[in-house]
């Protein structure tokens, strides 16, 4: 990996210094820019930040799934030894939703209505594990049972419209595991869920994760689902990681302002008020040539100003893109 190496060992998913940019009629969009972060096999990684930050961009990239005008530009994706990057279209299908299996933000729409979620789950079985339409059948219904879909026999022939909206985040979990990925992208999966089923998904998520091994990419802008479900977290902002470690030490000793800033802005019991972030994230068209947050920075210095700083190891296994002192952003935080 390209700075933070050391964090994990034995990576399953290694990005490596990846880019990828929108063409608009304005200029090129950097929606993510030199972004390196690694997934150990069975870990949960969570990446966190404000929407248009990157996050969902990242995980199409991987996929290699970015609509047009998008197109990677730089970077690897090296997953179980072999860069995605590379492959012919016909090997990345086998590993789509094969090996590498993604929980979009919206079930809605993510679902074809015409069909039932038998139908569609039964395809992706059918389409990567090769078995006989019976086979699938069944493993189509064991993945709703172990997703909790209630008489999963008789629901397998249920149209998406028929079922709540926690019930069709189940389905598109369901999918996702029904071939055993290796690794599950869930991107923002509690996402208008209320409160009750938000903890349930996560519970599920939780629970299959431990049972299969499987390592996961969460992918979300809620620091509380970070706490409760990662091993490690990537703080994004405006295309780039600008923090990388363990959800223990960040929460702990943060070394990042705009990671402050996001704790800041965390309901808090005896609080009646939050403390938001002032401004607004640069346009990802005209990004600035220093920090990128310096303009939204309460600790910002001139030195900040003239080029980005590189994604640094600050303590050990805790990366960080600040030439501000750790220990004065840490003590801001404390405040």
């Amino acid at each position: 990996m390209a700075d933070s190496s050391s964090l994990v060992a034995m990576p399953l998913l290694d990005i490596q210094n990846l880019s990828t940019v929108f063409d608009t009629e304005f200029g090129a969009a950097k929606a993510v820019d030199d972004l390196s972060i690694s997934i150990e096999k069975g870990k949960v990684l969570g990446i966190v930040g404000e929407s248009g930050c990157g996050k969902s961009i990242t995980s199409l990239s991987v996929l290699r799934l970015i609509p047009p005008p998008g197109r990677v530009t730089a970077g690897k994706v090296i997953f179980d030894g072999q860069n995605l990057l590379d492959l012919p279209e016909s090997k990345m299908r086998d590993i789509r939703g094969n090996r590498i299996a993604l929980i979009p933000q919206d079930p809605m729409t993510s679902l074809n209505p015409v069909y039932t979620i038998g139908h569609q789950i039964i395809e992706a079985i059918e389409l990567h594990q090769k078995v006989s339409h019976k086979e699938a059948r069944n493993r189509a219904i064991e993945v709703l049972d172990r997703v909790r879909i209630p008489q999963s026999k008789n629901r397998i022939d249920d149209y998406p419209h028929q079922f709540s909206g926690g019930m069709r985040q189940r389905v598109m979990i369901a999918m996702a595991l029904s071939c055993q990925p290796d690794l599950l992208i869930a991107d923002e999966p509690t996402t208008a869920l209320d409160v009750t089923v938000q903890a349930q998904i996560l519970d599920l998520l939780r629970s299959i994760q431990k049972e299969q091994h499987m390592a996961i990419m969460l992918i979300t802008h809620d620091l509380g689902v970070v706490a409760e479900m990662c091993d490690s977290v990537g703080v994004m902002y405006a295309g780039s990681i600008v923090e990388y470690t363990s959800v223990g030490e960040l929460f702990k000793n943060p070394k990042h302002p705009y990671t402050q800033g996001l704790m800041n802005s965390i309901p808090r019991p005896g609080s009646t008020r939050l403390t938001p972030i002032d401004g607004q994230p640069p346009s990802l068209i005209d990004l600035p040539s220093g920090c990128r947050f310096a303009a939204r920075c309460p600790l910002v210095e001139p030195r900040c100003l003239p080029e980005i700083p590189p994604l640094e190891e600050k303590a050990k296994d805790h990366f960080a893109r600040c030439v501000v002192v750790p220990s004065k952003v840490a003590a801001a935080v404390k405040k």
